[in-house]
């Protein structure tokens, strides 16, 4: 945990350790190969973790492009001064083109009508060179892309696009974390093929790249030309089929937390057996408790609905205070959360309590909140309220 950290308003932030995202960049390129070029996923608000803090981290490390959904997360980086190329991974809406060319942003292309948008806006703004995109194969998620079969389409078009250069093409995997099922595999298949296809009617694909975090731990096969590492670059491995994979994963690829979720205790209040705590009296006490309210709720990250209790039975859930484990209590509110400090008689007004994250020699990764809820780690991380401060820490 940083120490003496201090900022104006309330008190709940998330440190992002800029020594633990660097340290799992460079475990990324050790693994692939340095030859082998990064394009660093940062949507979402890099998982949560502040897009413009990150991305800045990242462009010192000389990543080769930033992944985004769209061209407000592009925006914001390129108005924050992150100059590395971005692909919007999610293709471009008619009409944004524009925002496009002003910003310097390369678009994936997800289907030929889109293709026609792009260089007709191209030629209308009379671009002094080709605008860069990659082309989005979809090998079998059924989301976006161009079909393998449509493929002779796809090129018959772009032969007739002055004013667009294809620098890459690439898909999606569905399930690259499951071993027990073939889909992976298939999907591989089907994106060789088409780039044989390409290659074979004189197009360039560019850069080819379809290893996201599971393959880039576990399928060396995918990695092509260029990998994209997302939840990996924060700290978190998927949950593996079989599970054995993914310890497998662990000791290939040694990864640290990035981010710890902290707040500090607002208030402490006794109260006696029989009472109850928050929304609906949910919680009773069953002895006479001390209870901690926290500066942290729902609208900060903390998921309202969660099995009650913490890490030390199956199914319980803590915060870690002086390196302890403080149960959570009752229903998590919007703006606060309860905590049962009975067992940790040093609790103080003040103190700084850890949500998700490391606390001395105890953690408590999102990824084990997310397993218990039967959910995935980036759906929890993205849930951190951007009225929490990320402060960069080393």
């Amino acid at each position: 945990m940083a120490k003496g950290i201090q900022f104006d308003g309330r008190p709940v932030w998330a440190e992002i350790s800029t020594s633990a995202l660097k340290h799992n960049l460079r475990a990324i390129r050790r693994r692939v190969g340095r030859g082998r070029k990064i394009l660093a996923i940062v949507k979402g608000n890099a998982y949560g973790h502040g897009a413009v803090e990150v991305s800045r981290v990242l462009e010192r490390e000389r990543v080769d492009l930033l992944g985004v959904t769209c061209t407000t997360e592009a925006i914001e980086l390129r108005e924050s001064g992150v100059r590395s190329p971005i692909l919007l991974l999610s293709g471009t809406w008619q009409g944004e083109e524009p925002r496009v060319f002003r910003h310097k942003l390369t678009p994936a292309v997800t289907n030929v009508a889109q293709l026609r948008n792009l260089e007709r806006a191209a030629s209308r703004a009379r671009l002094r060179r080709p605008l860069g995109f990659h082309l989005k194969v979809d090998t079998g998620m059924n989301r976006l892309g161009v079909m393998p079969e449509d493929i002779g389409k796809f090129l018959a078009a772009l032969a007739d696009c002055r004013r667009l250069k294809l620098e890459g093409t690439f898909t999606h995997f569905a399930s690259s974390e499951n071993f027990a099922s073939g889909q992976t595999e298939e999907q591989e298949r089907r994106f060789a093929t088409v780039l044989e296809r390409m290659r074979a009617a004189g197009c360039d694909p560019g850069m080819a790249h379809l290893a996201n975090s599971a393959a880039i731990a576990s399928r060396p096969s995918t990695w092509a030309d260029m990998v994209r590492p997302g939840a990996i670059l924060y700290g978190y491995h998927q949950n593996y089929d079989p599970p054995e994979k993914r310890l497998a994963a662990e000791q290939a690829l040694p990864l640290r937390l990035v981010l710890s979720l902290r707040a500090r205790i607002l208030m402490i209040r006794d109260v006696k057996r029989g009472e109850g705590v928050g929304y609906n009296a949910r919680f009773t006490a069953e002895r006479d408790s001390r209870i901690a309210i926290l500066a942290a709720g729902y609208a900060d990250g903390l998921v309202r609905h969660r099995h009650p209790g913490g890490p030390d039975a199956v199914g319980r859930r803590c915060v870690l205070l002086h390196g302890q484990c403080a149960p959570v209590v009752g229903i998590v509110s919007m703006d606060l959360a309860a905590v049962d400090v009975t067992g940790i008689p040093a609790a103080r007004v003040g103190d700084v309590v850890t949500i998700y994250g490391t606390d001395g020699k105890r953690s408590l990764p999102v990824s084990d909140a997310a397993r218990q809820m039967g959910t995935v780690t980036s759906d929890l991380l993205t849930s951190i309220g951007a009225r929490v401060r990320r402060i960069c820490v080393r």
